[in-house]
């Protein structure tokens, strides 16, 4: 009697899936929710930006929505330490970039939003503002309005020095409104990555700078940058001193000290938050650390205060449109600091820096306190929120 025997080509094909020749009791469930999020922190990000930011900047919000969305612009900061310098300057000339810091209102007109135009303030008495004096050692390239090239990346010179480092250009703005003069003792607060700390020490002004992190492992990648970008005779303990303290603790460690102080602190990083899902503060594992954030940063910005000595200045910074991150932070921090230490404070009116870069920058118009570069399409930079406070003798 003749048996009939498929053919192993048939017999290969009715068992590739293997999960029908497995008991139900033993088959394992596909683990979908391990690779594929339900509610990923860049929709949850954009979510609360859409209900908070809608309100908070009205008929502005859907411009400065798209321009977050999109890849935003660079700078290049021109490395002072570099041999090759003027080698640097000269490419990027030649590739169309301009200084925006030296070449004010390059050709362009400033900006106007919601039919006001940026050269003059709300209260109409910023005419009388004298413009400031910049360090003209600070240089920082950018691309035309409205060409999005990308920068190529920067070289190194024969000592292994990089020509430029490559930063938001409206990063560098903090470090301008801290106005640095020579012989100045300098406190970066939060310094990491160390964009602004490199921007101060291009001021060759600085006569002591004090950078930290409370992050060792960001310390330790700010420690990496400036080896790339500074000599190391510079970088010698009688002028730069890198720590890796907590940063609310600063008034405890060193009061009345320092000239000038930087505190970038750490923030919702908007733009980061909507096109990041890796090291997101919108993660729901990271609720409780998102919401602690203004509390977090009062303390960082009123430790500031206490480092900075009687007649010092203090720039407080965000790369956040919140208003509670940023001019509420600011109003808390100057409130304690009054009520807790008897430390009296006055802020200093930044209009005629923003007036010089208006070109350049979207400002958001009509803070009571501080100023903050928007996203727009045609100069994708920021979101950057600074505000600037001098301590009285």
């Amino acid at each position: 009697m003749a048996l009939f025997l498929p053919s192993s080509r048939l017999l290969l094909r009715k068992t590739t899936d293997v999960k029908f020749l497995t008991p139900r009791r033993n088959r394992v469930k596909e683990k979908w929710a391990a690779t594929r999020v339900k509610h990923p922190p860049t929709r949850l990000a954009l979510q609360h930006f859409d209900a908070t930011y809608g309100t908070q900047l009205g008929d502005l919000w859907p411009s400065v929505r798209v321009a977050l969305l999109t890849e935003k612009k660079y700078g290049a900061l021109l490395n002072n330490f570099s041999f090759d310098v003027d080698v640097g300057i000269t490419d990027l000339q030649a590739q169309r970039c301009r200084d925006f810091i030296s070449d004010i209102h390059g050709g362009a007109e400033p900006w106007e939003i919601g039919g006001k135009n940026q050269t003059s303030g709300a209260d109409g008495n910023d005419q009388q503002l004298s413009p400031p004096t910049l360090s003209p050692n600070i240089k920082c390239y950018v691309f035309p309005r409205g060409d999005v090239t990308r920068f190529k990346p920067a070289r190194p010179d024969s000592h292994g020095l990089l020509g430029y480092y490559l930063m938001d250009a409206a990063s560098v703005l903090p470090c301008l409104a801290l106005n640095v003069q020579e012989g100045h003792t300098v406190l970066d607060l939060c310094a990491a990555p160390g964009g602004k700390t490199l921007a101060l020490l291009q001021t060759q002004l600085v006569r002591f700078l004090c950078v930290n992190d409370a992050s060792i492992s960001r310390t330790s990648r700010l420690r990496k940058v400036l080896h790339s970008y500074v000599p190391k005779q510079f970088l010698t303990d009688e002028r730069v001193r890198i720590t890796s303290f907590d940063g609310t603790t600063w008034g405890e460690i060193e009061k009345n000290t320092f000239d000038r102080v930087l505190v970038d602190v750490p923030c919702t990083t908007d733009r980061h938050s909507l096109m990041e899902d890796d090291n997101n503060i919108f993660s729901k594992s990271r609720t409780g650390e998102r919401r602690r954030l203004p509390q977090l940063q009062a303390e960082l910005l009123l430790a500031g205060i206490q480092a900075a000595c009687p007649g010092g200045e203090i720039v407080y910074s965000t790369c956040s449109l919140s208003l509670n991150q940023n001019l509420s932070v600011v109003e808390q921090a100057v409130y304690l600091a009054q009520e807790n230490f008897g430390i009296q404070l006055q802020v200093v009116n930044l209009r005629a820096l923003t007036k010089m870069f208006s070109d350049t920058f979207c400002f958001a118009p009509d803070l009571h306190l501080g100023e903050m570069v928007v996203p727009h399409l045609a100069a994708n930079f920021g979101p950057i929120y600074f505000c600037k406070l001098r301590r009285l003798a």
